[in-house]
């Protein structure tokens, strides 16, 4: 597919904190810009998850979405709650009501695991979900230090990215692109240094006619954040993301408050490219030391490996 991509910001190995998509960085290297914070409006993340009780948050919000029938409990046409009621999940789960409500109120922060297990079931928790309602249980040590938010991209993934011909960057923690090669910026002008996957997704009107289920990647991008975030709810950066998402989101309220969780890894995807048309991609997420590489390609011989080569023979990155 044509000789080495070249690689934007391959000449440091310490890259800036991403800015937001209304400040676009002047070139590689153009230094150093701080996000602005959420607005005076903004009182913190949505659906009570205010980061003092994030697993009777997390409680409430996955009872919610759980129906009578699916518990196998008559509905009736008074019931005045979204999903179970408590006393419904205490009974499913073997426990006490009052037991329940301690842990949903925080009163009770330390369930057992046989306790949490319970909950997952009545819940219908698949596995990634489970892990993370038994990490919201974990003990936390006080005085807990807030991760940092620079994330260092290794100097040997800038040289990899720049010798693949295919579409490649490296994303952080909370979706910042930290380093991409160049048909990774012809594949996307969002896939910039300096650009923030979930708020692109989001608030970009390019992204709707861009991808093919739109619908469906806001809410694995918005899940895989909250997975990802895990035990980092408090870290500057996610805070400073939820908070801008919240205000100028609907869509990223309504999903922030289900609270769903997921592992964004590897799958297919469909994509409407204005410069070479449908694609149909795989795409691949290796870990890295702290930072993952995202990787996009084609099967061998298709229409859509025809049209990645032409893109990489034109350069350019699309505009929109």
């Amino acid at each position: 597919m044509g000789g080495p991509s070249s690689c934007t910001g391959c000449g440091a190995a310490r890259l800036p904190v991403p800015r937001s998509r209304w400040v676009r960085p002047v070139g590689p290297g153009s230094g150093r810009t701080t996000p602005p914070g959420p607005s005076p409006a903004y009182r913190g993340p949505v659906s009570g998850d205010d980061g003092t009780n994030r697993l009777g948050a997390y409680l409430r919000a996955r009872r919610a979405l759980v129906t009578p029938e699916q518990a196998g409990i008559p509905g009736g046409a008074n019931r005045r709650v979204a999903g179970l009621r408590r006393e419904e999940v205490a009974l499913l789960a073997g426990i006490s009501a009052d037991y329940y409500l301690r842990l949903e109120q925080g009163r009770d922060r330390n369930p057992s695991v046989q306790v949490l297990d319970a909950l997952a079931r009545v819940l219908r928790l698949d596995e990634v979900e489970s892990a993370y309602l038994q990490d919201l249980a974990a003990p936390r040590p006080r005085g807990r230090a807030r991760r940092p938010t620079g994330e260092r991209v290794p100097g040997r993934l800038h040289h990899l990215l720049a010798a693949l011909d295919v579409p490649a960057f490296i994303e952080g923690r909370t979706f910042d692109v930290l380093a991409a090669n160049s048909l990774a910026q012809a594949f996307s002008p969002r896939l910039r240094v300096g650009e923030n996957r979930l708020r692109s997704l989001l608030l970009d009107p390019e992204e709707r006619a861009f991808h093919d289920d739109w619908e469906g990647a806001v809410a694995g991008f918005v899940a895989a954040f909250r997975q990802s975030a895990g035990d980092g709810a408090d870290d500057p950066r996610t805070v400073e993301l939820v908070g801008e998402l919240s205000l100028a989101s609907a869509r990223f309220r309504t999903l922030w408050a289900r609270q769903d969780v997921r592992r964004l890894a590897g799958g297919t995807t469909v994509v409407h490219h204005p410069v070479v048309g449908e694609l149909t991609l795989h795409r691949d997420k290796l870990p890295v030391d702290g930072v993952v590489l995202v990787v996009y390609y084609a099967d061998e011989g298709s229409p859509s490996a025809d049209r990645l080569r032409l893109l990489g023979a034109l350069g350019a990155p699309a505009r929109g």
